[in-house]
């Protein structure tokens, strides 16, 4: 099954992952990429199911990780460290490619080979049932159709990047983020501090078959992603410069809209009525705002649909707003992020193993030379 000498090494980072790694592993098996061109890893986060049996009837090598889940940003170095190709691709467990999809990423750097990194798109045809599922797949399908070209972020979703490039920008922040969260944007920002080029290609699809609930939306688009990421931004001066695909000046001007409809729609109820036509306003200009949107939801799954989603997307909104005041409250009132104080205790004492102790440094973990990799 292993290709002596790939090109590609096909990254998967699994927890707990019974349920949808046999899907993932059988898309990418479906691959119509040559099997000789690409190798598949899975890396087993600490599972306490039986992933890492499922990964071995697909995989070429299962980097099994003891001890608590670490999160994807270590499990993916992890795999970095142990592939063996010039580019390295990161697929979620839940993401099922297309059959082209690992020829386009391929092809993306055949005809470009001066492109640093690239990633694609959920496709239009999520499978999870429901508003709330349809909404959020469906959401991320549209702004990177909208958005191809040159970018400023990565996703590690379904995105590839050389291999030395990876290397030498240090891999995943797995110091700082030792749950699922932004370790994929904040990666994408040292590639381009560093000149290098990253490109959306939303002609290179997957499916995403995460089931999405309203809790689970709350716990992302706040703690997951919102907060950290205007923390990121505020650490590095970023403020002034947002360009990624959710930070342009419209995405802006709607978050303060929806932020401000909120508060005269709260005044409406305590002090004067007539706040409530302000709110109405507001609300409006968002709606107008994404009314191409909305078309396309009309257009994909009907008046209904398109029509149910609209407090969603103004909930999302409204997280946007709330995720950004307590991200510049965190930043001015506690600073840089921490991690765990074991990770810290650890990485003071220099502890050498492997897998590795979760380590600080954007040369780490490819600064321990002397680290041993399991064998083949």
């Amino acid at each position: 099954m292993t290709a002596p000498n790939p090109r590609f090494s096909v990254i998967v980072p699994a927890y707990n992952g019974v349920r949808v790694l046999p899907r993932c592993l059988e898309a990418l098996a479906a691959s119509d990429l040559p099997r000789s061109q690409w190798e598949l890893l899975v890396v087993d986060d600490g599972s306490s199911d039986e992933t890492a049996l499922v990964a071995a009837r697909y995989a070429d090598l299962v980097v099994r990780l003891p001890g608590r889940p670490q999160g994807p940003a270590y499990a993916r170095n992890r795999g970095a460290q142990a592939a063996r190709g010039e580019v390295l691709v990161f697929i979620d467990a839940d993401v099922c490619v297309h059959p082209d999809t690992l020829r386009g990423f391929a092809r993306a750097f055949e005809q470009d080979p001066d492109l640093a990194a690239v990633f694609g798109s959920y496709d239009a045809d999520p499978p999870a049932r429901g508003t709330v599922s349809q909404y959020r797949n469906l959401l991320h399908h549209y702004h990177h159709q909208r958005n191809p070209g040159e970018a400023e972020t990565f996703w590690a979703g379904c995105g590839a990047v050389r291999r030395d490039v990876f290397v030498a920008v240090g891999g995943f922040d797995e110091w700082h983020y030792p749950r699922p969260s932004i370790e994929d944007i904040e990666l994408g920002y040292r590639i381009r501090e560093r000149g290098w080029r990253i490109a959306l290609r939303p002609e290179i699809q997957c499916c995403h078959l995460k089931r999405w609930t309203l809790s689970g939306v709350l716990r992302t688009d706040l703690l997951d992603r919102g907060i950290p990421w205007m923390r990121l931004l505020l650490q590095e001066g970023r403020i002034g410069n947002m360009r990624a695909l959710n930070l342009s000046t419209i995405e802006r001007l709607n978050t303060a809209c929806a932020g401000l409809a909120a508060l005269a729609f709260g005044a409406s109820l305590v002090h004067d009525p007539r706040w409530g036509w302000a709110g109405l306003a507001l609300v409006g200009i968002v709606l107008a705002t994404n009314l191409p949107l909305y078309a396309f939801f009309r257009r994909l799954r009907g008046l209904g649909f398109a029509l149910s989603v609209l407090p969603l997307h103004l909930a999302y909104y409204l997280l946007n707003g709330v995720s950004a005041a307590v991200g510049w409250l965190l930043h001015h009132l506690v600073g840089e992020p921490s991690p765990r104080a074991e990770v810290q205790a650890f990485a003071e004492v220099g502890v050498r193993t492997w897998p590795p102790v979760p380590s600080r440094g954007r040369s780490s973990p490819w600064s321990r030379p002397d680290a041993p990799v399991p064998g083949r």
